[in-house]
């Protein structure tokens, strides 16, 4: 019985090892600067439309999936924009600012002349608020859902007088969630005291829509990346009689590089490994 253990050890180690170290997982970082134009409404603060300039810092990580590293990828995404618009009259100014975390897993097709398509879902939590600086009784709204939805991609890479180049479009849009709203002619004071009526309401692209759209090309430098893009965000919502708009255009420039996540318990693979860009 000894032996018959110490036999079937011997075949089930090398194998688990093999699978264990069968892929190498390099990490895809982005780190980008948004600037251009924003577009901003809320009626709850004011019922005029705000134009002005958008700025965004933002952070994206993809990474192949350990279960099927040739086929699934997680990405994730951390954003933190800031918009600010002025009246028709130019005397009133409408603040915005956003904290965004998603996190998506989604299948890609490896097809010919070069190019990638990913299809799968996501999940997003948004918290921001608008301020307006004329407004002394209600200055200010909270802004925060959390929402799931479709994310896809397309990509296309080739080679351009010796310089690699990939070229990107991404979009999402969420398709159900939750999101906060007070009532129309409802003070956060109100809520401070303990009103917490019909705060909740649950979101569908019928009274609240977000759609995100990212093109960019990536500029092998060496060891890591340029990336010059163009994003558009659109949000929109109306509910208890309050309609919400942020539409924002911006061009995009980033530093993108690729490195290994090394668990220190664990020395690097050696042998024949394949490597899961």
């Amino acid at each position: 019985m000894l032996k018959r253990l110490l036999i079937l050890l011997s075949v089930l180690l090398p194998c688990c090892a093999m699978a264990q170290d069968a892929a190498v997982r390099p990490v895809k970082s982005a780190f980008m600067l948004e600037a251009g134009s924003t577009h901003l409404l809320d009626t709850y603060l004011s019922p005029l439309k705000y134009t002005g300039w958008h700025t965004a810092l933002s952070y994206e990580r993809i990474q192949a999936m350990k279960f099927s590293p040739e086929r699934w990828r997680q990405q994730l995404n951390l954003g933190l924009e800031f918009n600010s618009g002025e009246n028709p009259a130019k005397n009133s100014d409408l603040l915005y600012g956003n904290l965004s975390v998603s996190w998506a897993m989604s299948r890609m097709w490896r097809l010919p002349h070069n190019l990638r398509v990913s299809v799968g879902g996501y999940a997003g939590v948004d918290i921001g608020v608008m301020y307006n600086s004329r407004n002394s009784n209600n200055p200010a709204a909270v802004k925060a859902d959390i929402a799931v939805g479709p994310i896809a991609s397309l990509g296309w890479s080739f080679t351009l007088k010796k310089l690699p180049i990939a070229l990107r479009w991404q979009t999402s849009m969420p398709l159900m969630g939750a999101f906060f709203s007070p009532e129309y002619d409802e003070l956060y004071y109100e809520i401070y005291l303990g009103n917490h009526h019909g705060l909740a309401h649950f979101g569908w692209p019928g009274n609240i829509f977000r759609w995100d759209n990212l093109v960019t090309a990536d500029l092998q430098l060496g060891t890591s990346q340029l990336r010059v893009g163009f994003r558009s965000r659109i949000f929109s919502s109306e509910v208890n009689h309050i309609t919400t708009r942020n539409f924002s255009y911006a061009f995009v420039l980033g530093v993108v590089s690729d490195w290994l996540s090394v668990s220190p318990r664990r020395s690097l693979p050696k042998g024949n490994v394949e490597w899961a860009y």
